[in-house]
């Protein structure tokens, strides 16, 4: 049998995908609080051959929980600074106070920053400019996520999910833009690394869910497999971090800023917290698919990859098997939807109608 997801099929034993949908057809009265034990296989393997990252600076969005903390727990543990952009919670402190605990001498820098808010992006960016005006940020990680969460607005007027995953982040990179100049110069290379998904597959990317029409973009109708609404909010969004990826790589050959690299990541099926709050929320009850997930660490890998390994410019990297996996780079392998260029044009017109001019 096989599984579908987007627009790609996976392979899977007839037996699990028998169990998996008598789960869906009982209903899935059981709630999915907490994310699904999975044993990592690759992850302390692959975080050894990760070099020092003594003297550099890597911010990264959302580090509370899933993929973002793994992220800014390896970058500690490798000796960077690691600024942690997250929503002030009792989340955010739990998180830093346990990488403390976890990585002795761990330099951690945390920042306030809602990504539901501009006030807020703007707020943050100010804090790092003036924080890391002299060393520069070498590692900007575009991590943070939502995913199929209600058709609502964020007090800018804009989608809450594009607005999270994409819009904040847009805004952020280009209110430190002179950040990751500076480190380019100083050290030779910057990264900007966006988190992209599987659900980047389907459609084109749609100008309206790039506007100011939060609450007005198809509803609440949450069929993760048939296309639900909340689910093609989610799916714009994430093919909007790999066009962004690649408007940016242009923008970056075009000017000739060789030094900064703007890389995009994938994370396959990972069981992090992303699925409890979707599923809390009422946008995935057909948790089912959490049987074949990888765990956070091994789905973090590629995002590592992206913000410290070999890469180059306008890659993307995710898992081999799709799903799970070591991570390859499949910028070559892209669908048609990831690569138009009227989608990267159009993308970054509607991202500086939205936040103001970005020029590189």
């Amino acid at each position: 049998s096989r599984l579908f997801w987007g627009a790609r099929f996976y392979e899977v034993s007839t037996g699990d995908m028998g169990c998996c949908f008598s789960g869906v057809s009982k209903g899935l009265a059981a709630a999915y609080t907490a994310p699904r034990k999975v044993e990592t296989k690759f992850y302390p393997d692959f975080a050894k051959e990760i070099p020092s990252l003594a003297g550099k600076v890597v911010a990264i969005t959302g580090c509370t929980t899933g993929t973002g903390y793994i992220a800014a727990r390896t970058a500690a543990a490798k000796g960077a600074t690691v600024v942690m952009l997250n929503r002030q919670s009792e989340r955010s402190a739990a998180a830093e106070k346990k990488i403390a605990e976890e990585v002795a001498g761990a330099q951690l820098v945390p920042v306030d920053c809602d990504l539901q808010s501009f006030e807020s992006v703007r707020r943050a960016a100010k804090i790092l400019c003036a924080k890391f005006d002299k060393t520069g940020i070498d590692v900007i990680c575009n991590n943070a996520g939502v995913m199929a969460l209600e058709d609502k607005a964020t007090q800018d007027g804009y989608d809450v999910q594009m607005q999270t995953n994409h819009l904040s982040h847009f805004l952020l990179n280009k209110e430190i833009w002179p950040l990751l100049q500076r480190a380019a110069d100083l050290k030779g290379e910057a990264r900007v690394v966006n988190h992209s998904s599987l659900a980047r597959m389907g459609k084109a990317l749609d100008a309206r869910y790039l506007g100011k029409n939060g609450g007005d973009l198809g509803g609440n109708s949450a069929s993760m497999l048939c296309g639900g609404a909340r689910w093609e909010r989610y799916h714009q969004t994430k093919l909007a971090n790999v066009v962004y990826t690649l408007a940016m790589n242009d923008r970056l050959s075009k000017s000739g800023q060789g030094k900064i690299k703007a890389v995009c990541a994938a994370p396959g099926l990972a069981a992090t917290n992303l699925q409890v709050t979707t599923h809390l929320d009422g946008g995935m009850a057909e948790t089912w698919i959490m049987r074949f997930s990888q765990s956070a660490e091994d789905g973090t890998m590629p995002l590592l990859q992206c913000c410290f390994g070999e890469v180059k410019s306008g890659d993307f990297w995710e898992p081999k098997g799709g799903m799970g996996g070591l991570p390859v780079n499949c910028a070559d392998k892209l669908q048609k939807e990831c690569i138009q260029l009227e989608s990267r044009e159009m993308l970054w017109s509607q991202s500086t109608a939205a936040c103001g001019g970005f020029d590189i």
